[in-house]
């Protein structure tokens, strides 16, 4: 058993992202806790938690992540860091020193479908720098994608495909258009689909069951072993 700690701000703008309000780093709709209380928090359930996820967000943006991984690890506490992979060279630091135990690495899109969800520069390069510290230095890791239209399709899955090959594990996660950061994402492709006759599937932002079998086959040859998470 374990708990999750989300650190605000983030430096992509992934449309379909569920916590919009963890994006801007600016507090709205969502509860912060005290410093003094997360440390009494994880020091009172020592030996009952296994272990603690930091994810966010992006936790990589924090410039006290290493102190915060620290003060897990002195707990006692095994840690998984969630990151997009934006921040090589932190990921590569928190490696080194031995910070964390697991890493869960996003997988966006194809290098060209970064232009969608980052307004920094050279992101497709960080992304790929980052895959190869983790698979040749993490003690344990997984790739995932969030399957939305139109920054993933069967082409587009082939070129990510090759980008984690050999990986240990690569996680499809199934997409929920609930709250999202940019739900007129979603309008424009329910359009184009009204347009397209009666609702046509391909015109949703949302993958059916068959579609994500559909990519799984296409990944399953360049890795260890694929899955689909709902």
């Amino acid at each position: 058993m374990g708990c999750v700690i989300f650190l605000k701000g983030c430096n992509f703008r992934c449309p379909y992202c569920h916590n919009p309000e963890l994006v801007e780093g600016n507090g709205r709709d969502c509860s912060e806790i005290s410093e003094e209380f997360l440390w009494e928090f994880l020091e009172q359930r020592r030996g009952l938690l296994d272990g603690v996820v930091i994810s966010g967000g992006e936790p990589t943006l924090q410039p006290w992540i290493f102190d915060l991984c620290e003060g897990l690890k002195d707990l006692g506490y095994a840690v998984k860091l969630d990151t997009n992979g934006s921040r090589p060279e932190i990921v590569e630091d928190l490696l080194k020193g031995g910070l964390v135990d697991y890493i869960a690495m996003d997988i966006k899109s194809d290098p060209a479908g970064y232009r969608s969800v980052t307004r920094e520069e050279g992101a497709s390069d960080k992304i790929l720098k980052s895959i190869k510290l983790i698979m040749d230095n993490a003690p344990a890791y997984e790739f995932r994608t969030t399957c939305v239209r139109p920054l993933v399709d069967n082409s587009r899955m082939r070129t990510i495909a090759r980008m984690v090959e050999k990986a240990n594990l690569y996680v499809l996660q199934a997409a929920h258009q609930t709250k999202v950061l940019c739900p007129e994402f979603f309008n424009g492709l329910s359009q184009a689909s009204a347009g397209l006759g009666g609702g046509n599937k391909r015109g949703t932002p949302i993958l059916s069951k068959n579609e994500l079998e559909a990519l799984k086959s296409i990944v399953e040859p360049f890795v260890n072993r694929c899955i689909i998470r709902s």
